[in-house]
């Protein structure tokens, strides 16, 4: 490892006249090296070092590393607006990276969530210095992937980073009534905040995003997948299973991987949004579930920025972490599992008794339960990938609501590999037009512990009709041990992390809580209706 210079900090121009700030850390070493580049919104001191090493760390392996504020953040000048100058603020700040002094030419990006997405957006134009990029985390439909989920607001993420950056703009306004307003809105999440983020940050993108509560076009012009098209880039793609934007990882890289050229690696680890290592919510996954990334994309940079024949290439391109047994597996492509299907049945009492709700191998006779959903006690959001904390919970405390409706298989007599996408297909009628519907997966142990796998959302506009409702949960990849039971919870509401339905739409603001209404759900098992989950059995595929 080389040694490395004091800090720099430099600055260039866009070409509109904005001066964006960077610092710059370097070898102290002759010779030419490449850069890599980081541009985010949060001040660029951070560098992104919740998740990832310190840029020194990155420039004793041989790199310069810039991190840079991105327009209207930290120091840099101009207006900050949500992504909307990434992409010829980017290339700029590509081809300015490229010609540093001692630079080699070649420009490589690292970050995650908004440094995720702006490496996305500076690859749009394809300027020739960028050689490679590892996107971590990131939205690639950004209303599928990152605003809306099933049609459901993400209301507990998208209003806690909203304030997040209204609370840094008013910092740098030097507004110190707004700024102490939209602190202590944040430490106050999230019933009170709508109406505070709306006094006094009122050009938030918070605000738009509400207002396009469908695909439109408002969203076909912001996502980074309307202009990726022609991109033709190595990535190495690194997601979460309880990262609320796996989803935009997944769906980047198999879009990228079936049309690209260039190589396409994916690690998905046990982790949250953030931080990345062993502990996830209440479960320790152990050491090898400590972030392997910083080694992975220097292995990344050196094979396509240095030339150096570092054997990435003869490996296997996906990488998964198993739950459960707690290791990593490799695969040459993602895996195609077969389906394994469980039935719901019950004598109409899975809100009430534990045994009365069951997941059967085979279809049973028509049955039915009653869930009714009330707008004053709504269930609430326990981990999973959507809620502030995310992770594994122990929720059994939630499964005993008179308000979830629950089923449960018998005790396995094997192990289990899950890997892939899980799908639950609820056939339901409604009261109200309109009602949400929340589905879990969970490991249930003998002595009665219930933890979350995987969950999905769906807001549904046909209440009255009896339809099977497709609920795609959240991909997953995890070992259910002999003698432990799955488990499907089914609940109209996970509040805080999806904005409640009134019966009529999303309740958005603390105000229209007054027009919720009870929503009284039924839902059918067996007979024509089959409420069923589909699972990724991954249990008898071989590398």
């Amino acid at each position: 490892m080389l040694k490395v210079l004091p800090k720099q900090t430099a600055s260039m121009q866009t070409r509109d006249g904005v001066r964006l700030d960077a610092d710059i850390y370097r070898p102290d070493a002759d010779g030419e090296f490449p850069v890599l580049l980081m541009r985010q919104p949060y001040g660029r001191a951070i560098a992104s070092t919740v998740v990832y090493a310190h840029p020194t760390w990155y420039a004793s392996h041989g790199y310069i590393i810039v991190i840079q504020d991105v327009r209207g953040r930290g120091t840099s000048e101009g207006e900050f607006q949500l992504f909307t100058h990434e992409i010829t603020d980017g290339e700029d700040a590509v081809n300015w990276a490229a010609s540093l002094p001692s630079s080699n030419g070649k420009v490589g990006m690292y970050g995650f969530s908004y440094q995720g997405m702006t490496q996305l957006y500076a690859a749009v134009n394809q300027p020739s210095a960028l050689t490679a990029i590892c996107p971590a985390m990131i939205g690639y439909d950004l209303y599928t992937d990152w605003a809306y989920e099933g049609d459901a607001f993400c209301l507990q993420t998208n209003l806690a980073w909203a304030i997040q950056l209204a609370t840094e703009s008013a910092r740098l306004r030097g507004d110190k009534t707004a700024y102490q307003a939209l602190f202590a809105a944040s430490r106050n999440l999230p019933l009170t905040n709508p109406e505070t983020l709306q006094q006094l940050a009122p050009d938030s993108f918070y605000h738009e995003w509400l207002t396009h509560s469908q695909a439109d076009a408002y969203w076909e012009k912001l996502s980074p997948k309307q202009h990726l098209q022609a991109v033709d880039l190595p990535m190495f793609h690194i997601g979460g299973w309880f990262d609320t934007y796996l989803r935009g990882t997944l769906h980047l890289y198999k879009d990228m991987a079936t049309r690209n050229t260039k190589p396409q690696h994916l690690l998905v680890g046990p982790w949250a949004h953030l931080p990345w290592g062993r502990k996830v919510g209440e479960i320790d996954f152990g050491i090898k579930a400590a972030s392997p990334v910083d080694q992975m994309q220097v292995r990344w940079f050196d094979q396509f920025l240095k030339g150096v024949e570092t054997g990435l290439l003869q490996e296997s391109p996906v990488c998964l972490f198993e739950m459960g047994s707690n290791i990593w597996r490799t695969f040459p492509n993602l895996p195609t599992p077969t389906h394994k299907f469980y039935f719901l049945s019950t004598t109409g009492l899975a809100s009430i008794r534990e045994d009365s709700g069951t997941l059967s191998n085979a279809p049973c006779p028509m049955s039915s339960d009653v869930l009714v959903h009330d707008p004053w006690r709504p269930v609430p959001a326990v981990g999973g990938h959507a809620a502030i904390p995310a992770g594994v919970f122990e929720r059994s405390h939630i499964d005993c609501r008179s308000d979830v409706l629950i089923y449960t298989s018998e005790p396995l007599l094997e192990n289990l590999h899950l890997a892939g996408d899980v799908m639950a297909k609820i056939s339901c009628t409604a009261d109200q037009p309109s009602y949400d519907l929340c589905a879990v997966l969970s490991e249930v142990y003998p002595d009665g512990r219930v933890y979350n796998l995987t969950q999905g959302y769906v807001h549904c506009r046909d209440g009255a009709s009896n339809v099977s409702t497709k609920i795609q949960l959240q991909p997953t990849c995890a070992r259910i041990a002999k003698g432990n039971a799955l488990r499907l919870s089914l609940s109209a509401a996970c509040f805080p992390a999806y904005a409640m339905n009134s019966g009529n739409g999303a309740v958005i603001t603390s105000d229209n809580l007054r027009d919720a209404e009870i929503i009284t759900l039924t839902v059918n098992c067996g007979g024509e209706g089959n409420s069923q989950v589909v699972l990724p059995d991954l249990s008898s595929y071989r590398t």
